[in-house]
């Protein structure tokens, strides 16, 4: 296995500039994913570390080696498309050992290797069917089994699961992280759902626009994000956020009936809330939410409504099984240290 450097790389199509001087280190055996909303660079960053992409600056290091001007048969990395790009005509066997063959080795090598990957996916019987009799997701296990018989020094996936139905993501979830578990191989995963990237990942990257705006571990990035770009992209469902004028050491919300103590200078600020933060009634409900919809998932139903101003919200409400939609509760936040945020989205000291 090996770790993964990216020094000072950028990607500009013509004038346009996809990736700015980026930096990451990747460490050996860890699991990191790239999250971040649709363009923001994550595919295009992947791409320029397996080699499908030239770099227009900077360099990328696989296990200490400069790998930038490197053919990408020659980095010892292998990835995983969001499109399983398997060959109909051949069986999973002849798909998983296909690279095998290309690079000849022996038929009692290859079929050793592709029954080894087999039985790591749990996909045995299938080794003599063609992709046209498989499941979405049992086409997916066999492009990782092609992966995994390279035995590559990095694993790269693009969005592996977004072709799958929703109960199939979250099995081929759990199955990936039980498949880095058993390699512990340096995997680097690719995603624009967040739930993946908090469920799978040692270290999530976080970007935008081609920047890096956050790199940490998952409860890390939930616990203490760095702006509110960051807050409101990891957690599901997002943080919330409410406007408050703080004035002369108290904030006041539109609508609200107390002020909240805060230090600081004066100036108009956002507070964030996480939907499970807030509690319906008591002495500290301060604000008049007016409930439009009431989403049940059974052990936990999720309120959506608006205050007075118009800023919506989302509350997580586990105890209150009469809430229904048109109702009007009175609602606080249990929290001892909010998060702050100016109007620009840039996270401010405490205040509390």
């Amino acid at each position: 296995m090996a770790s993964v450097a990216l020094e000072n790389v950028s990607k500009s199509y013509g004038a346009v500039e996809i990736i700015r001087d980026f930096n990451l280190d990747i460490e050996d055996g860890s699991f990191t994913v790239f999250v971040g909303p649709s363009g923001c660079g994550k595919s295009t960053l992947l791409r320029m570390i397996a080699g499908l992409e030239d770099i227009t600056g900077g360099e990328v290091r696989i296990g200490g080696r400069l790998v930038t001007d490197a053919e990408p048969i020659e980095r010892g990395v292998a990835m995983v498309f969001q499109n399983y790009a398997l060959y109909p005509h051949m069986t999973v066997a002849q798909n998983i050992g296909f690279s095998l063959r290309m690079a000849k080795l022996s038929k009692a090598e290859i079929a050793r290797k592709v029954a080894a990957a087999a039985a790591s996916l749990q996909i045995e019987p299938l080794l003599k069917r063609r992709p046209a009799q498989l499941s979405g997701g049992q086409r997916q296990r066999v492009a990782i089994g092609r992966a995994i018989v390279r035995d590559p020094e990095v694993f790269l996936f693009d969005e592996p699961l977004s072709n799958l139905d929703a109960e199939l993501r979250v099995s081929m979830r759990v199955e990936i992280a039980k498949l880095h578990q058993r390699l512990g191989a340096t995997m680097i995963y690719v995603t624009h759902d967040q739930t993946e990237a908090m469920t799978l990942a040692d270290k999530i990257v976080v970007l935008r626009a081609g920047r890096v705006e956050q790199a940490g571990s998952p409860q890390e990035l939930y616990d203490n994000p760095a702006n509110q770009f960051v807050a409101g992209f990891i957690g599901s469902p997002r943080m919330n956020f409410i406007p408050a004028t703080l004035r002369s050491g108290s904030a006041a919300f539109a609508g609200g009936t107390h002020a909240l103590p805060l230090k600081g200078e004066d100036q108009d600020i956002l507070v964030g809330v996480r939907p499970e933060q807030f509690r319906i009634g008591g002495e500290a409900a301060d604000l008049d939410l007016r409930i439009e919809v009431v989403e049940n998932l059974g052990g936990t139903r999720y309120l959506y409504g608006a205050l007075p101003d118009g800023t919506q919200l989302v509350v997580e409400a586990r105890e209150q099984p009469g809430i229904k939609a048109g109702d009007r509760v009175p609602l606080g936040f249990a929290v001892e240290r909010p998060l702050f945020f100016d109007t620009s989205g840039r996270r401010l000291a405490d205040l509390s």
